[in-house]
């Protein structure tokens, strides 16, 4: 898959390639957000760190060969995921997406996600 197909599918994730390492970034507050208002009175706000406990649970429950490779950098703004491995990236990006669209799969791992 190239770069461009790859930024398509994983709107509104944006990829950031660095000189070492790449990172897949998404500006919280702007795409599903109503996964986290169903727990909002325990405390989850759909900030970075809520995104990174989701996309967690996310690799340790679908993708646990990828734990050790992906890796999380969140702010409150932002969730970011990052790696060294650019494919490793690409598989976890373009499978958290398509679970994210899962409206029954997201909400079940979120139910699962724990407050940083």
């Amino acid at each position: 898959m190239n770069i461009d197909n790859l930024k398509e599918l994983i709107t509104p994730f944006f990829w950031v390639e660095h000189e070492k390492s790449v990172s897949v970034c998404l500006n919280v507050g702007e795409y599903k957000t109503e996964i986290f208002q169903a727990r909002e009175e325990e405390g989850f706000e759909g900030n970075g760190y809520d995104w990174a406990s989701l996309a967690h649970v996310f690799l340790e429950e679908q993708k646990p060969e990828l734990i050790d490779v992906v890796k999380f950098d969140p702010e409150g703004s932002m969730f970011c995921a990052y790696s060294s491995d650019v494919e490793a990236l690409k598989a976890f990006i373009i499978s958290f997406k398509e679970a994210c669209e899962n409206e029954k799969l997201i909400q079940d791992l979120f139910s699962r996600a724990e407050l940083d």
